[in-house]
């Protein structure tokens, strides 16, 4: 018998639901086992804001060190927390089918309909900005934890409502709670968002071939556009950035934006292109938004 493959997977609820599913998924495929092994990473300890610690990579790396040191075969990760800069030691060998790729709002009403001066929280300056734009009469609170701890201050009656990603609340099975889901000409997700990554070093060519059954080529061209276009801005602008992308089969159609952290100012542009040069698409619709001033939007408001 072949040992079960050992899978890294941080150790809060979201993380662990999503790693199963992922095991389960490679089991129906393959019939090789699985076994998750919880590893927990800085990103999960500190009581600092994401935003502080660089937000990418905080829950990247110790699953990374594991994977370096042998104690685990491959590992998943949200794509969104993953660094846009690719490091050569990990291969990306499968980006699943994409969930849910939207924001959603968790309360006891419509983000409209909610009362001026209500406590809305959020650990994302991107969702912050842009929500501000829609609603500059209400307070932003930063705020961190995992989705029962943000979702549990409304009921304590610290909050009104909070915003997280739709796909990670259906995932834990807390979609009921779901007030509304913002559509992407009010709130564009995060680069990655609702899409899972799986990892693995670059020098395990039968794992890499193994692990990339579960890839879904339309996603991983729509969401490699996406990080290109965080990439190429992440060098000189600190502003949040939100971008989406759609591969229909034929044509890859992008959009990104990027917003002053007041949300008074955005930069937003859309470009289609062939799947196959994601990447170039990404890098260009970049250069057209630092040309329109992307770069600058960091105002007064820059840290």
């Amino acid at each position: 018998m072949t040992s079960p493959l050992r899978l890294g997977t941080r150790r809060s609820l979201m993380a662990t639901t999503q790693s199963q599913m992922v095991a389960d998924a490679y089991v129906a495929r393959t019939g090789r086992a699985v076994e998750l092994v919880g590893v927990t990473t800085f990103g999960d300890v500190t009581k600092a804001h994401l935003a502080q610690l660089g937000g990418t990579g905080v829950f990247v790396t110790a699953l990374r060190d594991k994977l370096l040191e042998g104690e685990v075969d491959f590992a998943v990760h949200s794509l969104k927390d993953l660094p846009t800069q690719q490091d050569p030691r990990f291969t990306l060998a499968a980006i699943p089918t994409r969930h849910d790729h939207r924001d959603a709002l968790v309360g006891t009403s419509k983000f409209a309909d909610l009362a001026p001066g209500s406590r809305v929280g959020t650990g994302s300056p991107r969702r912050v900005a842009m929500l501000s734009a829609l609603r500059p009469d209400l307070e932003y609170v930063a705020i961190r934890g995992n989705a029962d701890t943000r979702i549990g201050k409304i009921a304590a009656g610290e909050l009104d409502a909070v915003v997280l990603a739709s796909a990670g609340l259906t995932r834990i099975g807390r979609s009921a709670e779901i007030s509304q889901i913002f559509e992407i000409e009010e709130l564009l997700p995060a680069p990655g968002q609702g899409a899972l990554a799986v990892e693995c070093l670059s020098d395990r060519a039968d794992l890499v071939e193994f692990l990339g059954v579960l890839d879904d080529p339309a996603t991983r061209s729509a969401v490699t556009a996406e990080r290109a276009v965080l990439n190429a801005l992440e060098a000189g602008c600190a502003a949040p950035v939100g971008a989406f992308a759609v591969d229909d089969g034929h044509t890859l159609n992008l959009t990104a934006v990027v917003v002053s952290i007041d949300g008074r100012e955005a930069v937003r542009k859309s470009a289609a292109g062939s799947p196959s040069e994601a990447v170039d698409l990404g890098r260009l619709l970049a250069a057209e938004m630092i040309a329109e001033g992307a770069d600058r939007l960091m105002g007064e408001h820059s840290h």
